[in-house]
């Protein structure tokens, strides 16, 4: 059962807050720095949104971490080709710098000898697999350019991050429509559907009936107004509750970071639905995504 402590919350608002004590956050963005500042000047000019929590990668773990958070997931992508390698050497020096730290790779199917790249990766076992943001990357998830690396994570039994919903913006390359085309084609692909699909929840969600492999994070659904998206009520999230993981899109928040797990517990949920997603969920899914060497090094405990 999720224990609620009352812990002080570092960031720009300091609250006093319930926060449950064992959280794994499945959604959050560490870049070097350079990129974090355009990120966040980009944020600004393309949809007016402040970033409260401008913090280098450093200084995000550790006030992850003093928030309660025990182990972080976190992606970055490449905006454009030509990047990704450079990205992927900086992951794989901040993988070695923290324990219970874990990365969906950067990949885009414009480099030359991006499957190569992708190969050596997989045998990283704090390499869960690879994020797709589809919205900036602008190209379409049924790309048979990505098919070698759709092929490869299910052979080495790692995952893809996608950015495929609508939310905050749309282009022709996002959506269900796009994304049920790879599912097609690819029935088992194990995936994560960020940000719950916003704004196609209901779309998104169902696909979890008939593919067992898709799983989806909470990131950005249930900021407070004007910002929330999330308008299907309790019973979805109850009905999904073993396929959806808390993700918190920490820094790029335009709110405080403990504003949606705010959110969230003040919808009432059962008490399993909250142990799920905010830690057994992805523990287990950690679990089966690393080596079993890796997992006996990490603070992961089940139940």
């Amino acid at each position: 059962m999720v224990v609620l402590t009352r812990r002080k919350i570092t960031g720009v608002v300091e609250t006093m807050s319930g926060i449950p004590e064992k959280i794994i956050d499945f959604h959050v963005h560490l870049f070097p720095d350079r990129l974090f500042d355009a990120i966040w000047e980009a944020f600004l000019k393309q949809y007016n949104w402040r970033i409260i929590h401008r913090c280098y990668y450093r200084e995000c773990i550790e006030r992850l971490r003093r928030n309660g958070v025990s182990v972080i997931v976190y992606s970055n992508y490449a905006h454009r080709a030509g990047i990704a390698e450079e990205l992927n050497r900086w992951n794989e020096k901040v993988l070695q710098e923290y324990e219970d730290l874990y990365c969906f790779a950067a990949y885009h199917p414009g480099d030359d000898h991006a499957l190569d790249m992708a190969r050596r990766l997989v045998e990283n076992p704090k390499i869960l697999g690879f994020k797709l943001q589809l919205l900036v990357q602008n190209f379409y998830p049924f790309d048979e350019r990505l098919f070698g690396l759709y092929d490869l994570v299910m052979k080495k039994n790692k995952r893809i991050l996608f950015h495929t919903g609508t939310g905050p913006v749309g282009n022709p390359y996002v959506g269900l429509e796009p994304f049920m085309k790879v599912l097609d084609q690819f029935p088992d692909l194990p995936a994560t559907i960020a940000h719950l699909g916003a704004h196609e929840y209901a779309g998104f969600m169902e696909l979890v009936d008939r593919h067992p492999q898709l799983y989806l994070d909470t990131a950005f659904c249930f900021l407070p107004a004007p910002y929330d998206g999330y308008n299907l009520g309790p019973g979805y999230l109850e009905k999904y509750k073993s396929r959806i993981l808390y993700g918190s899109d920490y820094p790029n928040l335009i709110t405080p970071w403990e504003a949606e797990i705010e959110n969230l517990l003040k919808m009432n949920l059962s008490p399993e639905f909250y142990d799920r997603i905010f830690y057994d969920n992805a523990a287990a899914l950690i679990r089966s995504l690393t080596a079993q060497g890796e997992t006996g090094k990490s603070g992961l405990t089940s139940g």
